[in-house]
């Protein structure tokens, strides 16, 4: 796009052709230059201020003339100067804020002279904190912004007074004259105009409500009274003075009251009808004020595709995710857009078009206002002098030579927004018997009107629903969400794009969650999300379980890119840490909220590797991958995040590491898998020992303590030196020596086969190295191979006697031929031919270890592929079989030639 300064090549500054700036250096031209050079801010604001309190001017006016050099300021550095939207807004932002701080330290002191400072209940100072809603609040105000304000004070009570008790009155009392001086300070209009338009009504009950409020009463609104659309408008509050609270961080107590109301704890759906409602209420208002009146149909805030509809649009998806996703906590639009691409809330072509579009449709508004000061966003009419070519002067400060070009940008703008917005709250997509004769919506079925369409046993469980005490309970638009999805359920069994089972496992699901009305919302309003759901329940019965205990994960069917990631643990532990952060900048950061974090971001990576999974996109490998990698992750920043907050902490990073061991080890974990840790440490320090034993005990009570969100896992440290009797931590040299045999306490046999699953899991590689040195010395050990068969066998029939069969069953793991002895026969071959055989050393799994085998010529040929292919089959089978929740015992000639192949392994290793 060409620059400003070009549009017109040898024309005077666009800057002075603005009737407004015109105004302004006629009447100030003396005090023009008290504003020092650059952007306006609270400093050059305060130098501004002085020098003309200097001059004579009282507070009113001193604050009036300072905001008129502001303007003529901001109208140069945009139109002549071309300076980014935020100089613009921010300088803006920053005269609010400095107006307001003056004016409350005014009104304040000329109270303190006739009632004595308001008191709370410890005699100390009860404080007036101004909060700037919308705009104000996110620092994005524009030139002729009013400013929407509510007044909050601490503590209830009563001012000082004089001598004995005279003049006092309440805190209550107190703060509303407060709040009516400000606003003649501020608001009114005197021959220097006004500093800012101040506008109340978002207070609790409006217009109708007091000027001030207590914190306390601000908390009962908010829990009695609060609205749907209030929570937007909260969203971007912030404390905007005095600066003093700002600074000495007492105005932080109105984000705990502030924070529940506006972000819920679970996904929010919900909201979606009412912001429908809100901004169908803008619309028809602005059609109203159009009727008639064509020029006002073009106003690039309210119409469509207008900057409301950008707002709208990034503060839906922020008040629906902020409760679980903190990171979309923040109040400019622009930086939203960027926090809600991150987060794969939108893709990052859509949130650079909205960004663009947003940075041009307020930079239009700012010139619209420049040309009279008005509070308009109505584009002028015409190209030519019908319009004093006002058109063309906005046109031309927008870097085109006329209007044409410009007004296309401005169209393209206008419809990207308008096709998001109705992409995203255009609707649910109706069912067919949801529509009325004309295809508008019609009232919503009964219950037991849509009893005839469902099959038999979902007609049962359909029919008791009616009189079901937690249906009774719900709210009118609840229930209609229900029955509507109901009859789309209906329609799809109709049509067999789901399945019995997944209706009635939806109904299983759903029935325990009536009460969280956002999950019938979420259905509603996500048709796409509602069929993936019944096909995720049709295709096991795990999953169902699953969602019943996590039923926020829900949410994950929502994204495009489900089928096609795949885990990224460094984008996990990113992720997750940023969401740390933006709790710490609230001051939520206990240990609570953190471990509440860990688990829904673990449950939704779980979840979308079991939807992976059912779908048929992962192998069974693959998914033993993710789950590893994912509980990989988890150890990482939980361990990371308890060495942060151990108390014991005597060095800024822990020397420790985890060594993962059976499933965990071999990257072999399944849904539910419990993990086999051992935890060592290397640290000559006096402190370590106390140090690191309080530090694993930490890590634990954080991975296993069940929560409002669950639990990640349990943990089993049986293998450490010493089993259930032996330390949680040991020094590495104490692991080594009983490991290697040093001494009287050492590992015995079945010890060492658990070795060959071992795996560093977590700590710097310093250690890493060391173990992975021991595990190799342990595994290539020198051994009398013939007592180890003795007891590797021993040891198999212990197990298998711990594990009795029925007749006529084949145990997938257990039985003579299944994955057990595959195991146990792998162990041998490492543990045996490894010395020999490097190529056996690596850690790299049961399949491709015997493949290395047959290779190597430990095997004969076909024997170490054949009971790969088999031992791959069978843990199919039972990775299936623990979806359905299914037993792994099945019928003896079902897998009969994989019980073979292992078989003839199990003989050629063992001579048995």
């Amino acid at each position: 796009m060409p620059g400003a300064a070009d549009a017109v090549s040898g024309s005077e500054p666009l800057s002075g052709q603005s009737r407004f700036v015109q105004r302004l250096r006629r009447r100030y031209a003396g005090e023009l230059a008290l504003l020092p050079p650059g952007p306006p801010s609270h400093a050059t604001l305060g130098l501004a201020y002085e020098a003309l309190r200097s001059r004579g001017h009282d507070v009113p006016s001193a604050l009036r003339v300072l905001r008129q050099l502001v303007m003529e300021r901001l109208v140069v550095l945009d139109c002549d100067r071309e300076a980014p939207l935020e100089v613009v807004t921010g300088a803006v932002t920053e005269l609010a804020e400095f107006a307001l701080d003056v004016a409350c330290r005014h009104a304040c002191a000329d109270l303190d002279e006739a009632y004595g400072a308001p008191l709370r209940a410890d005699g100390r100072r009860s404080q007036l904190w101004i909060v700037g809603m919308g705009k104000l609040g996110a620092r994005e105000l524009n030139v002729s912004s009013d400013i929407d304000l509510v007044y909050i004070y601490d503590e209830d009570g009563e001012t000082a007074g004089y001598g004995e008790g005279r003049n006092r009155i309440s805190n209550h009392e107190y703060f509303a004259k407060a709040v009516k001086a400000i606003f003649g300070l501020i608001g009114d209009v005197t021959e220097h105009g006004f500093v800012f338009r101040v506008d109340l009504a978002l207070r609790p009950n409006g217009n109708s409500g007091p000027p001030a409020v207590s914190l306390g009463a601000l908390e009962d609104y908010f829990q009695v009274q609060g609205r749907e659309w209030e929570r937007f408008a909260w969203m971007k509050s912030r404390v905007v003075a005095p600066r003093s609270c700002i600074e000495d961080g007492g105005a932080q107590a109105l984000r705990g009251a502030v924070l529940p109301f506006v972000f819920r704890r679970y996904l929010d759906y919900a909201v979606f009808d009412s912001l429908r409602t809100l901004h169908r209420q803008i619309r028809e208002h602005a059609a109203r004020r159009a009727a008639g009146r064509p020029e006002r149909a073009n106003d690039v805030k309210l119409s469509r595709g207008g900057i409301r509809e950008i707002e709208f649009t990034v503060q839906l998806l922020q008040v629906v995710r902020g409760g679980t996703f903190p990171e979309l906590r923040t109040r400019p639009t622009l930086q939203a857009l960027q926090r809600l691409s991150v987060a794969g809330l939108m893709s990052e072509a859509t949130a650079g078009a909205l960004a663009r579009a947003y940075i041009f449709l307020r930079r239009v508004e700012h010139r619209i206002q420049y040309l009279d000061d008005q509070q308009t966003h109505v584009l002028p009419m015409g190209c030519r002098n019908d319009d004093d070519g006002d058109l063309t002067w906005i046109a031309q400060t927008m870097g085109y030579a006329d209007c044409c070009p410009f007004l296309h940008e401005l169209d393209g703008h206008r419809e990207l927004v308008a096709e998001e917005f109705d992409k995203l709250l255009g609707g649910s997509q109706e069912c067919r018997s949801c529509k009325g004769p004309n295809g508008g919506p019609k009232p919503p079925p009964d219950l037991n009107d849509l009893l005839e369409q469902l099959p038999a046993q979902l007609q049962q469980r359909i029919h008791r629903w009616a009189a079901h005490p937690r249906v009774m309970a719900l709210r009118e638009d609840a229930r209609q969400r229900l029955s509507r999805l109901v009859a789309r359920t209906a329609q799809w069994l109709q049509e067999g794009r789901v399945s019995e089972e997944a209706a009635l496992r939806m109904v299983d699901w759903i029935e325990p969650l009536l009460r969280r009305e956002s999950y019938l919302a979420l259905l509603w309003e996500r048709p796409g999300v509602h069929e993936r759901l019944l096909r995720l329940l049709g295709a096991a019965r795990w999953p169902a379980r699953y969602l019943i205990q996590h039923p926020g994960v829900i949410d994950e069917l929502a994204s495009e890119g489900l089928l096609t990631e795949r885990f990224n643990a460094q984008e996990f532990e990113r992720e997750l840490e940023h969401r740390k952060r933006s709790v710490q900048i609230t001051g939520e950061d206990d240990d609570e909220m953190l471990l509440n974090l860990l688990r829904r971001a673990h449950h939704a990576e779980l979840f979308r590797t079991l939807a992976r999974d059912v779908e048929g996109v992962l192998t069974v490998e693959q998914v033993a991958d993710e789950l590893s990698a994912l509980a990989d992750a988890t150890l990482n920043i939980t361990a990371r995040w308890c060495w942060q907050r151990l108390k014991q902490r005597h060095r800024e990073t822990p020397n420790f590491a985890v060594i993962g061991y059976g499933k965990l080890g071999g990257k072999e974990l399944g849904y539910g898998s419990d993990l086999d840790i051992v935890f060592v440490y290397e640290d000559e320090d006096e402190r370590a020992p106390e140090a690191y034993a309080a530090f694993v005990r930490k890590i634990i009570i954080w991975l296993s303590t069940k929560t409002g969100e669950g639990d990640l896992f349990e943990i089993d440290t049986a293998l450490r030196p010493n089993g259930s009797s032996g330390l949680l931590i040991t020094t590495f040299r104490a692991y080594e020596d009983y490991q290697l045999r040093r001494g009287s306490n050492t590992a015995w046999t079945w010890e060492h086969q658990a070795m060959t699953r071992a795996r560093f899991v977590n700590g710097p590689e310093a250690l890493q190295d060391k173990f992975d040195a021991v595990r190799q010395s342990v595994i290539t050990a020198p051994r009398d191979v013939a007592a180890l068969q003795r007891e590797i066998v021993a040891m198999r029939e212990r197990v298998r006697s711990a594990h009795p069969v029925r007749a006529g069953r084949f145990d997938l793991k257990h039985s003579a031929g299944g994955m057990v002895d595959a195991e146990f026969a792998v162990q041998f071959l490492v543990l045996s031919e490894s010395a020999r055989h490097p190529e056996l050393i690596p850690n790299v799994g049961n399949i491709a270890l015997l493949q290395r085998a047959e290779a190597a010529g430990l095997l004969p040929a076909g024997v170490g592929q054949g009971a790969a292919a088999a031992y791959r089959e069978l843990r199919r089978h039972q990775h299936h079989a623990r979806l359905n929740e299914e037993t792994t015992q099945v019928p003896q000639e079902l897998l009969a030639a994989e019980r073979e192949a292992i078989l003839a392994l199990w003989r050629h290793v063992f001579g048995a």
